[in-house]
């Protein structure tokens, strides 16, 4: 009995050392960062997104796409697909699936994101146009702030705070954007849901 107790001790040490670093105030470094799941969930799909389905030599199957508050897209011959929590990729596989059944003989489909209206990212202080954006893959900090129209004049650039839902908790990532932008640190990619604070400096 004491050997087992040992044992289980044992494996709930190692748990609690792999789960991510818990700075004192809820803030992390960019570097201490969980590492993505490979985009999957930041990819997947949702209402209000627009794709644009291509069919290869199939013009007539080929177009753009808006996903509807059901989490699917009205397609011909299909009628309804349901793609919302889908990837692209996946999307592609269930549309590929329906014109398989009769439609189509050898269909080579792609889908592509035209726009992420599901997901947003959100850029507040002293920028020029603060609000809400729609994520793009591989969005980064530099991009975000650029779509809210550039840093103020009086933009602590070096002081902006990204803060991420991480399992379950809140947190802030510290992100020296200037520092990015003249080349000594590497870009800060964003995720869906991320909300970038831009302070005030002093001139």
């Amino acid at each position: 009995m004491r050997q087992l107790l040992f044992v289980f001790s044992l494996l709930l040490l190692a748990a609690t050392a792999c789960r991510t670093p818990r700075p004192l105030g809820g803030q992390l470094r960019p570097e201490d960062l969980p590492i993505p799941d490979g985009g999957i969930r930041a990819n997947t799909l949702g209402t209000g997104d627009f794709l644009e389905v291509r069919v290869y030599q199939e013009p007539d199957l080929s177009g753009i796409y808006r996903v509807s508050p059901e989490g699917v897209i009205d397609y011909p011959l299909c009628g309804k697909v349901r793609v919302s929590e889908l990837t692209p990729s996946l999307a592609a596989d269930a549309i590929t699936g329906c014109l398989k059944q009769g439609y189509v003989r050898r269909p080579q489909v792609t889908v592509m994101v035209k726009e992420f209206n599901s997901k947003r990212i959100f850029v507040f202080g002293d920028v020029s146009k603060p609000g809400s954006f729609p994520y793009e893959e591989g969005m980064t900090i530099v991009a975000a702030v650029s779509s809210a129209g550039g840093f103020n004049r009086t933009a602590a650039r070096n002081g902006v705070n990204v803060t991420r839902l991480i399992e379950g908790r809140e947190t802030r990532v510290p992100v020296k954007v200037e520092d990015i932008i003249n080349g000594s640190e590497k870009n800060f990619a964003l995720q869906p849901g991320d909300i970038v604070f831009v302070p005030e400096g002093f001139l």
